[in-house]
């Protein structure tokens, strides 16, 4: 028994001054450029999202945060780049709803995203909109829907990809309404809201920032937004869920770090991002993409982060979508 505990008083001992050489390098972090890794290409809004909150960071900490494109395996790639990293803040991931909905569409991935990566702070929530071809003879979700079981199996619905936004939407509200629509896959968000805007397929269920231009020429007809609210980009647009109880489905991103990061690190770094999230000017900014703030504590976006990730688990079995 005494010399489990004079064991148990030297390892208490040596972590000891470990913790406060750990907090001793947060109250300084950073003192070097950090490593800001998004899964997909420039341009987007994923891109557009990190590079806004990492000038932010740079400008506020004092040190450059660099925002890195690592494209590849839909976002797997840079994910595991960072769960391998260093855990010492200098590599962080800006995460997303597909880091979620990856947990489920890939069966082989190399890490477990919950677990390997520690939530940080949400940056923002992006909803999509319901909309059709003007063609099509409705105005409302719930004429829709009638519509659809009126033809069953005629309605094509097109999406961007498997596992993309427009996809995972477009499946959750046909599992909830029972309707049976017509999936057609593009390759990319992009080619699909084409084939819409020139009536070869018939409904779609896309991000607001890629389709509010087409809504408001009169090239499309907006019938819901896919959140639980309405959104400010289209606020004369009612939400899907007030006619199909419990629908809601949204996009966002934030920033993560590896598993074991310093909690010292990951305070200073939710500091300042959800500063930035009060700022009316950053805001502004959001707004423009078609996002709204997505503040809180590291708790509360981990807490959401598991409970999407589980949510959209259960459509994917249900449906049955697999990547290729």
């Amino acid at each position: 028994m005494k010399l489990l505990r004079r064991t148990f008083l030297q390892l208490a001992g040596a972590v000891a001054p470990l913790s406060m050489v750990r907090i001793a390098m947060a109250q300084t972090y950073p003192t070097r450029p950090v490593h800001l890794l998004v899964g997909y290409a420039a341009g987007g809004p994923l891109d557009t999202s990190a590079r806004l909150i990492a000038q932010w960071l740079s400008e506020r900490l004092g040190q450059q945060f660099i925002v890195v494109n690592q494209p590849g395996a839909g976002s797997n790639l840079a994910a595991q780049t960072v769960v391998q990293a260093p855990q010492d803040g200098y590599t962080l991931l800006e995460v997303s709803a597909s880091n979620a909905w990856n947990a489920s569409l890939y069966d082989n991935l190399k890490f477990n995203f919950v677990r390997d990566i520690v939530p940080v702070a949400g940056v923002r929530r992006a909803g999509g909109v319901m909309e059709v071809h003007p063609s099509v003879p409705v105005t409302t979700v719930g004429e829709f829907i009638a519509y659809a079981k009126a033809n069953p199996g005629k309605i094509n619905m097109a999406a961007g990809g498997v596992g993309s936004a427009p996809h995972l939407y477009g499946e959750l509200f046909k599992l909830m309404t029972g309707v049976e629509l017509v999936t057609v896959n593009y390759r990319g968000s992009g080619p699909a809201l084409l084939d819409l805007i020139s009536g070869q397929v018939q409904v779609m269920f896309d991000v607001v920032i890629s389709s509010i231009e087409h809504i408001r020429t009169g090239k499309l007809r907006p019938l819901g937004v896919t959140t639980a609210r309405r959104l400010t980009a289209l606020p004369d647009v009612p939400p899907i869920g007030d006619s199909v109880p419990g629908y809601d489905a949204s996009s966002w991103d934030g920033i993560g770090a590896p598993a074991n990061t310093s909690p010292e690190i990951i305070a200073i770094l939710n500091k300042e991002v959800n500063a930035a999230l009060d700022d009316p000017a950053f805001k502004a900014r959001l707004a423009d993409l078609g996002a709204e703030p997505f503040a809180g504590s590291p708790v509360e976006f981990g807490q959401f982060v598991v409970e999407y990730t589980e949510k959209w688990r259960r459509v994917i079995q249900a449906v049955g979508i697999k990547t290729e």
